[in-house]
């Protein structure tokens, strides 16, 4: 394609790739009951992806490796919430190569993409007439991108598998429009910034736009070799190959170059302004590198089941790769692509499941949340003093204030799940000294809970938006349609979420623990008597003794929601169910209505707004059943724990790269059919990732003391699908033990492989 703008014109869109989407009025956010709800179109239900993630950068691409722009699509590369490439094409010979393959590395590191030319009428060569013909599949392509410190690193491989010579030029056109991370999902916008010409040199191109903040956000393309034409919207190469000949380009996008604030300060300057080609070694040995020191960190699991081992695996890849090092240590960002930042719920729901593996994680997750304590009462973030943060976000519309999300604090749940996750990493690694640093802040999410969590005084958590613009349900279903009665009727709040008011219970017990370790006795026997108070009123509001459950939450008038929910699943976490209703709330989630064979739904079959097809009022979220599954083994019931591995298992056989999503539909389990996919599901999601692992904790009953320096495994069960299963490195106390785990008939045997440290193996049955 030969009709470009000049280097100094505004750039656009590349050719072919549709148009910008239309721009409605912002305030038509107001009459969206889901303001910021990801849009599921056909485009990006029906097409398929793949992410790549380093730091605050990730990227969507299409299975070529190409970003594609238009309408209901959302491919780019993001960094800190701004979409600094939104278009990226790769031509061959002036056509679209065809996809032999793509391949995503086990360990999420590089991203592989194999194309060759179709039939091609070329030119004629200089002092013929008659145009040649290019047969197919003789040129080889292969892409090979990976992320790392704020940059997108791509390798162009070309070979010439034809007996002659070949003239072959690949054109590379692309396009960044800038665009804030909720306007790419979907989220309207009335006014933008500026975007500015183009600065052209001879291998690179810096495309700049200044935000309605007077932020100046910057992209830079640079090439190697020289490109034979470079505008501002694409990079030619004109390339001669002999037969079997191999040729290279490099490309490297930098996003926000030559910001040294931004910059990671083990990189050296000298990498910074190497050539694309050297950078490209450097960075790719390094990402390696740190994706190898990060990962070794956790227990290794290896089992009798090679399908079962490629599934573990990616789960752990993706654990590292949505990891983000923050001066407080590892914290795992919720998912890509829309979700790859900070959210408090999010990690600390995976630092509880990844806490066996890895409990480096839940100490960054703890100090990290801590650092962003609300200190003051602020309506527009839905802050008050020592709540836990919700979600944070460093686009242009976070920081102008058109979504609320620079730093909201609207969950209810965050604030309790950040004391219970103390508790946990105290209790898994005995580290006195992080969690005494961490004792304020106990103290007032405590503090939080009483005078504003409760917010009539009835002793139960409620929660109820202060910013009009904020979520309408806070809970992990927070969908504004997720919480309501028996005829469909939407529940009014304030609303207090039953597995809330377990997590409640939990964290003050929590918190008495941790006060009676540091010296607070006072403090610790005052907590505990609340929480006695908290179970007992729980039991006798919640309770619905006709539907053998919790009701999903009180109304703003006291009136229970009488619906069965998989949040009641949660409230086993805690202690605070009675042994016989634990009973029932099980019988009812592994019934016909609740359990969909992929795993417990949402909501089940026969309530009012029961839809398979729902974000949160029907569907199948792995980490929902991977949470449920711990409360079902607290409880002592495994056989069932064993039937949820055994469900998402499966699910995972037929997902891409056996990576379960955020969740699927819930719709019944065919013979010879895999779930159904919910069509913008994030994948890969932490919860997600961390399921497998966490529903093998819960199976094989196993939990620590550091006290001691003892492993326990307490009455373990092996999955069908499991006959022998291998744990290495499980460490406690400074010790270090590997254990096999085998199935002898209807019973499991425990046999340790290698000790380091006095360190103790316990079984009970």
């Amino acid at each position: 394609m030969d009709n470009h703008p000049d280097a100094s014109a505004t750039p656009s869109p590349v050719s072919g790739t549709g148009p910008a989407p239309a721009d409605p009025s912002a305030a038509a956010i107001q009459s969206v009951p889901n303001a910021y709800v990801v849009g599921a179109t056909a485009q990006i239900s029906e097409r398929g992806q793949h992410t790549l993630k380093h730091g605050d950068l990730f990227g969507v691409f299409d299975h070529s490796g190409n970003i594609l722009f238009g309408p209901g699509i959302a491919d780019g590369l993001y960094y800190l919430d701004t979409r600094h490439l939104s278009a990226l094409s790769l031509s061959l010979c002036g056509a679209r190569p065809i996809l032999l393959s793509s391949t995503l590395r086990e360990n999420n590191a590089t991203l592989s993409c194999d194309l060759t030319n179709p039939e091609l009428q070329l030119a004629p060569r200089a002092g013929c007439t008659e145009c040649e013909t290019l047969s197919h599949d003789l040129i080889h392509v292969r892409r090979t991108r990976f992320l790392w410190n704020r940059a997108c690193h791509e390798r162009l491989l070309l070979r010439n598998f034809d007996v002659e010579t070949r003239d072959a030029n690949i054109e590379i056109e692309f396009f960044a429009d800038f665009a804030d991370l909720f306007e790419a999902r979907g989220t309207p916008r009335a006014k933008h910034g500026t975007l500015s010409p183009a600065r052209v040199d001879e291998d690179s191109v810096l495309l700049c736009y200044t935000g309605l903040d007077d932020r100046v956000r910057r992209t830079r393309l640079r090439f190697e070799p020289r490109p034979d034409r470079l505008t501002a919207t694409s990079a030619r190469f004109d390339l001669s190959l002999k037969p079997g000949e191999r040729r290279l380009v490099h490309v490297v996008i930098e996003c926000d170059p030559d910001l040294d604030e931004a910059r990671d300060p083990a990189v050296p300057h000298s990498v910074h302004a190497a050539r694309p080609a050297e950078q490209f070694l450097f960075s790719m040995v390094e990402a390696r590198r740190a994706l190898r020191i990060s990962s070794a960190r956790a227990a290794a699991i290896a089992t009798s089941n090679e399908i079962f081992n490629e599934a573990i695996r990616r789960c752990i890849s993706d654990i590292y790769m949505l990891v983000t090092d923050k001066p407080t240590g590892p914290y795992p960002y919720a998912g890509v692509p829309w979700y790859s930042t900070a959210f408090g719920r999010d990690a600390l729901i995976t630092a509880m499941q990844m806490l066996w593996l890895d409990p480096a994680i839940a100490s960054g997750v703890l100090a990290f949340l801590a650092e962003n304590q609300a200190k003051v009462v602020d309506h527009v973030a839905d802050a008050e003093p020592g709540k836990i943060l919700h979600e944070t976000r460093r686009g242009e519309m976070a920081e102008l204030g058109e979504v609320p999300f620079r730093h909201y604090y609207g969950s209810v749940d965050s604030t309790p799940l950040f004391v219970m996750l103390a508790g946990q990493y105290l209790e898994r690694t005995g580290d006195v000294a992080t969690i005494a640093v961490l004792w304020p802040n106990i103290e007032r999410a405590i503090d939080w809970i009483d005078q504003y969590g409760d917010r009539d005084g009835d002793g139960f958590v409620e929660y109820g938006r202060r910013n009009e613009n904020g979520l309408a349900n806070q809970g992990w279903k927070d969908s504004f349609d997720s919480v309501f009665h028996a005829d469909g009727t939407l529940a009014e709040g304030p609303i207090a979420l039953c597995e809330v008011q377990a997590y409640v219970y939990e964290a003050k017990l929590s918190a008495a623990a941790i006060g009676r370790r540091l010296g607070h006795t006072a403090l610790a026997l005052r907590l505990e008597t609340e929480a006695a108070a908290l179970r007992v009123a729980f039991n006798v509001k919640f309770w619905l003794e006709d539907l053998g459950t919790y009701a999903i939450a009180l109304d703003g008038r006291k009136q229970p929601c009488r619906v069965r929910s998989s949040n009641a699943g949660h409230t086993l976490l805690s202690g605070i169910v009675p042994p016989e209703r634990a009973a029932r709330i099980v019988s009812g989630l592994m019934s016909r209505t609740f359990f969909s064979g992929w795993g417990i739904r949402t909501i089940p079959v026969g309530e009012a707004r029961f839809n398979p097809m729902a974000y949160h009022n029907g569907s199948v979220w792995p980490h929902d059943n991977a949470l449920i599954a711990l409360g079902l083994a607290r409880y002592g019931y495994k056989d069932e724990a064993a039937r949820l591995f055994g469900a998402l298992f499966d699910a995972a056989l037929y997902a891409d790269l056996r990576r379960l999503p955020e969740l699927f539909c819930g719709f019944a389990r065919q013979r010879g059919e895999g779930p159904v996919r919910y069509p913008v599901a994030c994948s890969p999601q932490a919860w997600a990732a961390a399921t497998l692992p966490s529903l093998a904790q819960a199976c094989l009953g196993l939990r620590f003391d550091p006290a001691t320096v003892t492993v326990h495994f307490d009455t373990p069960r092996l999955p069908p699908f499991l006959d022998q299963l291998t744990l290495y490195n499980l460490s406690v106390g400074g010790g270090r033990v590997s254990v096999h785990v085998s199935r002898l008939g209807g019973e499991v045997a425990i046999n340790v492989l290698e000790r380091e440290g006095a360190i103790k193996v316990q079984i009970t049955s």
